[in-house]
C-alpha cells in the first residue's frame, strides 16, 4: 500500500512505487474531515482527500 503523502503529487507517488518495483493495481480515495466549532456547535468539514494505491510486485 502506497499513500500519496501531504506534499506529494500522484505522479510522484506512482514514480516512487515504480522505483520500489511495484505497479498500481487499485486506487482508493477516502475523505478526511476535521472538527470545527461553528456557533458553539461541533461540525465535521472536509479537510482533504486521502489517496492510497495498492501495488503488485513487478516480475
Amino acid at each position: 500500500m502506497f499513500e500519496v503523502e501531504e506534499n506529494e503529487t500522484i505522479e510522484m507517488c506512482l514514480e516512487r512505487m515504480n522505483n520500489e518495483g511495484y505497479m498500481p493495481v487499485r486506487r482508493m480515495e477516502k475523505p478526511m474531515f476535521k472538527e470545527e466549532k461553528v456557533n458553539g456547535k461541533s461540525e465535521f468539514v472536509p479537510a482533504r482527500q486521502k489517496i492510497v494505491f495498492e501495488g503488485k510486485k513487478i516480475d
